[in-house]
């Protein structure tokens, strides 16, 4: 009998009522009571959905993090909250944000804002965590609350589930040391509390813990593959089991250490490493549990139920009741429920599962499993139907697309010039000062601009009067910019829900979901688009809103646009074909875009390509591949202009100082980067690397409330200038301000304006 379970479910709701409750309790608009009982009233919902699966997940739902909340877990707080004495939550919305709610600051020692933790993405994912801080004096004391409190409430509801926790290795793996000091050397300090928190779990009643490993399916040196083993003969003695669970990739090399470590059971991400599952069988303990993922926990396609049971039953019935089944790793990834989207277009929403389609798509597989495909048979066959329909749909291809790919030449990708020439022109042009300040593109989404789009989406607002509206909102944010004094000017996007979605929305192959929302990091969730077909562009897509901006001033309007790498990654692609060929026919669509633009008398063009590192493969060996075409798609996108265009680039909360060479291949005339939460610590990659463009590193945490100050904006400049040429360094936030509130952004930008304006004397 095989066992189905579940390894995370998303947290923030079917219709994001965690997101909204957040941000009321940080405005001061509802208490932390209520954003309490809002989480219990999720977990217990959540939990409900999962009632009849073997062992459901307990400990997945966090308020805003869930490596963050293992640093609580752990009493692994960073030095400057240590002296909060208020309720632990807001002390990790200080950790996380920098501040809490209005007036939570009253309990801390002092009551201004702090630095917000350093964020970046989990793995190869678009959901981002808070890194955890360590020093060579670093301690670790337990704090199990959090653990015990929701086991407690899953008790209640007579659901049984299995605590999720961050194993200690990628815990380590995943942290920063903020000294010189060596993370391995924490490892004798922190398995203590490991298993002091397993045993608190064994008191509890609990028989199986997750343990969640990820860093298994990267390239471990020699060094951390020994801390594998350590940890877990140091975890073995534990009177819980432990299934030590690996997902995102295959094990490859680490797969002989993996089947050999004392623990009662292994995930294997079957999705990414199907190919190992006869492997690891040969090599695990006939005593030990194999946890095969089965259903796709990152994407929304539906599972081929037929073809995962000719490959699985073989394997059930060698395993017996040692196999337990499960989507490839936590359903975080994806969106609740698609029983919402009416909306939808129909043939294509028949394609689709959401989490709560992916869990009946697991009960299904163990019913067959267990009973014989007999007693689901029509279920099976509805699942055939929908497969073969969406792979023969003529929706899906467009052989006009494919004409246009198959006259890709590496000309497309070349610029007229070199740098150094294309700099003069652009600078006889541009007529820029030193320090040149600008945005990253977007400006707040006011109430009035929601407001505005949804009555436009809803029909109580006509075409003309939306333009009229967004318009409007673009003059504030053109006024706003000139106050301020910037010298290249955004026109705020204010038209724009999403900087993924509004291009998804415009060019075909493209469909949309109504609901289908996936966290991001804290309150910040993003509707990924569905790629679903080959790309194509029927008309332009930003040029009248850039032209309009252009004409309310007489500084030069950068035209904002999504690269094709990061439309990609943060969209949920197709997987009938390699995401290469999908890339590049994103780049040939925005090519276009780009074209126009300069025709249109643009000539500050950026791009931006947030997510290039993300889409890494999680080996190294695996980079070169990928970048080749990652790198050539933004080429193709950008190089179709002349050299006076000025072409910007933009990547945030990315760790790209080992891809800089590629980075330096993509030829764009500026980069605008992250550095501010990190404290410039990004620009290290610039030491032994002569970067030889112009690039703009991030001085103002829009992830943050806190305002950066003159002095502070100055002196990461100052820092920069030692590693980047003055004459080549931008000064800008480190991303885009839709988030934040105008009174935020006006006094930051002010400073920001005032520190370019010192640097420049100073020169």
């Amino acid at each position: 009998m095989a066992t189905t379970h579940n390894l995370g479910f998303p947290r923030i709701g079917a219709k994001r009522e965690l997101k909204f409750a957040l941000e009321s309790y940080w405005k001061g608009e509802s208490s932390l009571d209520d954003l309490k009982a809002l989480g219990a009233q999720l977990r217990q919902r959540h939990w409900a959905h999962q009632a009849d699966l073997g062992l459901a997940a307990a400990g997945d739902f966090a308020f805003y993090d869930q490596v963050l909340d293992m640093s609580f877990t752990l009493g692994n707080l960073p030095e400057r909250v240590q002296g909060f004495h208020g309720d632990a939550l807001d002390n990790a919305f200080r950790v996380a944000r920098g501040r809490s709610a209005k007036g939570a600051e009253d309990h801390s020692a002092c009551c201004g804002g702090v630095a917000a933790g350093e964020m970046t993405k989990w793995f190869d994912t678009n959901y981002h965590f808070i890194v955890p801080e360590f020093n060579a004096s670093t301690e670790f004391k337990l704090d199990p609350s959090r653990l015990l409190d929701q086991l407690a409430e899953a008790r209640a509801q007579n659901v049984k589930v299995k605590p999720v926790i961050v194993g200690p290795v990628t815990y380590l793996a995943l942290g920063k040391a903020k000294d010189d000091s060596d993370k391995l050397a924490l490892l004798p300090r922190l398995l203590p509390v490991y298993a002091e928190l397993l045993a608190a779990l064994a008191a509890q009643g609990v028989e199986w813990v997750q343990i969640d490993e990820p860093i298994l399916v990267t390239e471990l040196s020699a060094e951390w593959q020994q801390a594998v083993v350590t940890a877990y003969q140091a975890l073995a003695n534990g009177k819980v089991k432990l299934l030590l669970a690996t997902y995102f990739g295959q094990l490859l090399g680490n797969l002989p250490l993996v089947c050999q470590l004392p623990v009662q059971g292994l995930h294997l991400d079957a999705i990414n490493a199907r190919a190992e599952v006869g492997a690891v069988m040969a090599q695990l303990p006939q005593d030990r549990v194999l946890s095969l993922g089965v259903i796709n926990g990152r994407n929304i396609w539906k599972t081929d139920l037929t073809s995962v049971l000719d490959w699985l039953e073989p394997v059930a019935g060698q395993l017996g009741e040692r196999l337990w089944i499960a989507p490839s790793c936590s359903l975080l990834h994806v969106p609740v429920d698609l029983e919402s989207e009416q909306k939808l277009d129909a043939e294509i929403r028949s394609w689709l599962a959401f989490a709560l389609q992916k869990l009946d798509e697991l009960k299904v597989l163990a019913i067959a499993l267990n009973r014989g495909r007999d007693a689901v048979k029509a279920e099976l066959a509805a699942n055939s139907a929908a497969i073969a329909a969406r792979r023969t749909s003529p929706r899906v291809n467009n052989p006009a697309v494919k004409a246009a790919l198959a006259s890709i030449n590496p000309a497309l990708g070349r610029r007229k010039n070199p740098y150094p020439a294309r700099a003069d022109k652009q600078a006889a042009l541009l007529k820029l000062p030193a320090y040149p300040t600008t945005t990253i593109g977007s400006f707040p989404q006011t109430g009035e601009i929601r407001q505005a789009r949804s009555q436009f989406k809803s029909g109580a607002l006509d075409e003309a009067g939306y333009k009229t509206a967004m318009r409007a909102e673009i003059e504030r944010s053109v006024r706003e910019q000139e106050a301020l004094g910037l010298d290249v000017l955004v026109h705020g996007e204010a038209e724009r829900n999403d900087m993924v979605e509004y291009f998804g929305e415009q060019l075909d192959g493209y469909a949309f979901s109504q609901f289908g929302w996936v966290q991001s990091y804290g309150s910040r969730c993003v509707k990924p688009p569905i790629l679903f077909g080959d790309i194509s562009r029927p008309k332009a897509m930003t040029v009248d809103w850039i032209q309009y901006a252009q004409s309310l001033t007489s500084k030069p309007m950068k035209g904002m646009l999504t690269g094709p790498v990061t439309i990609l990654n943060w969209s949920f692609v197709r997987d009938d074909q390699p995401r290469s060929v999908s890339c590049y026919q994103l780049a040939l669509a925005i090519r276009e875009e780009v074209i126009d633009l300069e025709k249109a008398g643009v000539r500050v063009i950026q791009i931006d390509e947030a997510a290039l590192r993300e889409g890494l493969p999680l080996r190294k060996a695996q980079w070169k591949e990928y970048l080749d075409w990652a790198v050539e798609s933004f080429r193709i996108t950008a190089n179709g202009v002349d050299d006076e265009t000025q072409i910007h680039t933009h990547m945030c909360y990315s760790e790209f100082n080992d891809i800089i060479a590629s980075i330096a291949d993509m030829d764009a005339d500026v980069i605008t980067i992250e550095t501010s939460r990190s404290d410039m610590e990004l620009l290290d990659a610039f030491d032994n690397f002569n970067y030889p463009n112009e690039i703009g590193p991030g001085v103002y945490d829009i992830h943050s409330p806190n305002i950066p100050t003159q002095a502070h904006i100055v002196q990461l400049m100052k820092k920069a200038a030692e590693r980047i040429p003055a004459q080549r360094l931008w000064v800008n936030p480190d991303c885009g301000l839709k988030t934040r509130q105008w009174e935020e952004v006006i006094p930051a930008l002010t400073n920001m304006v005032a520190a370019a304006k010192t640097l420049r004397a100073a020169s």
